[in-house]
Formats: structure tokens, C-alpha cells, sequence
């Protein structure tokens, strides 16, 4: 790649593993566009549950997605997500939502249909995307690709300070009970497995906090850059 052309950052991870937060922090530091497709698939199956469709019948799934309508704006600290030009940030946070996003995005119609979508978000100066499949499949050319990691007691406890700071009620053993099951079926689903990509800097968060990590990762991206390494 030519030096003047936009390049991607690629975190990838499980659910809860703070990759969201980092994304978004990456972001505004170097300036550059956000992609949260993990948000892409929960408004796909909200769009999927606000039609009445069965999640279980893929072919009702992608039928229900041939009018999808979203879009996001950058927040202080969440970006925004809109579907159908409303405000859905608390719904697409349940956990009913991940659940059902978890459930869609086993189907390789659903992964088509959004695969376009996400990488049209490619664009100057550079974009971060974020998800479970950014570095290996979405954008399998990344100049930057991180798998970030955390345990999942971290990430029970982490997601249950998330849903109570947002005024949504929430039990650790059940948050870990379904953590666990969705880290089960992305692992072991048929299209795009939550893998790291093989040239992936893979990151445990466990014991760091946002600033850490983020941190970790600009002084990677910064010497990379410096030295030319791509």
C-alpha cells in the first residue's frame, strides 16, 4: 500500500472483552472512521424481531435484512446506533439482543448481505473496526490487527457494571452463564469462528483498564509507523 492511502485497525474478540470502548478510543485518537459490526449484527436481528421473523428460519432472517436502514454517530464514550432513523441504544445493548445477533450470525446469507455494508465503511483518512471476524475475513488485509482477550469472569462483571450504569437490571451467574454460551456457538459456528487472525496482536485485558490498553495499542500503531513495518 501506498503511505497516503487509508488503512484499517482490526480488533477483534469476544463479547465483554472491551474492544468496543478501545475501538472507539482508537479512533478518535488517530481520527479515523469506527465500524462496530458487532452493533451491525444485534440491529440486524432487532430488525429480524421487530418483523415477527423467526431467527431460527435463515431465510426469513435475510429477507428481513433487504431493507435494512442504520447508521451510527460517535458519542462520548458509545457510538449511537440508529435503525429505521430511531435511537436504539438501550434495546441493542440487552442481552437478549446479543443473544439473538449471536443466533443470526451463524448464516452465511446474513454474513453476505453485511459483509458489503461493513466494507464500504473503508474510507480516508482510515477506519477501526471492530467485531469477532474484522481481521480474518472482513478486512483480511488490515495494516493493524488485535485480538483482545479477558477472561470470562472479567467480562461478566465488566458487562454487569454496563447494563446497571445504564439503568437495565442484571445478574452476574446468568450474564457468565450467557457469555459463555455465545463465546461457545461464535467459536464453533461454520462461518467466520471467532479466531485471531495468525499476524493478530492478541491482548488480555483481565487486569488492564481502557487507558491501558488503549495505550498498548497506539504505542503499537505508532512504532509500526514510525518504522515502516507493513
Amino acid at each position: 500500500m501506498d503511505d497516503n492511502d487509508p488503512y484499517v485497525v482490526a480488533i477483534d474478540g469476544p463479547g465483554g472483552s472491551g474492544k468496543g470502548s478501545l475501538a472507539l478510543r482508537i479512533a478518535k485518537n488517530l481520527g479515523f472512521h469506527l465500524l462496530d459490526s458487532g452493533a451491525i449484527y444485534r440491529l440486524a436481528a432487532l430488525k429480524a424481531l421487530h418483523q415477527g421473523i423467526d431467527l431460527e428460519q435463515e431465510a426469513g432472517v435475510v429477507s428481513a435484512l433487504q431493507n435494512l436502514d442504520i447508521r451510527f454517530e460517535i458519542g462520548e464514550e458509545l457510538s449511537i446506533p440508529y435503525l429505521d432513523g430511531q435511537d436504539v441504544s438501550t434495546e441493542i445493548r440487552q442481552e437478549s439482543t446479543a443473544d439473538a445477533a449471536s443466533i443470526i450470525a451463524r448464516y452465511a446469507g446474513v454474513r453476505k448481505h453485511l459483509l458489503g455494508w461493513q466494507q464500504a465503511c473503508f474510507q480516508a483518512p482510515g477506519l477501526v473496526a471492530d467485531g469477532r471476524d474484522m481481521g480474518t475475513v472482513v478486512f483480511p488485509q488490515a495494516r493493524f490487527k488485535f485480538f483482545l482477550s479477558a477472561s470470562v469472569e472479567i467480562r461478566a462483571v465488566r458487562r454487569y457494571k454496563q447494563l446497571i450504569g445504564m439503568g437495565i437490571s442484571a445478574n452476574i451467574d446468568k450474564l457468565q452463564a450467557e457469555i459463555s454460551e455465545r463465546d461457545e456457538r461464535d467459536r464453533n459456528r461454520t462461518e467466520s469462528p471467532l479466531i485471531p487472525a495468525t499476524d493478530a496482536l492478541i491482548v488480555d485485558s483481565s487486569l488492564l483498564n481502557l487507558e491501558q490498553v488503549a495505550e498498548l495499542v497506539m504505542s503499537h500503531i505508532e512504532e509500526t509507523i514510525e518504522n515502516r513495518s507493513w
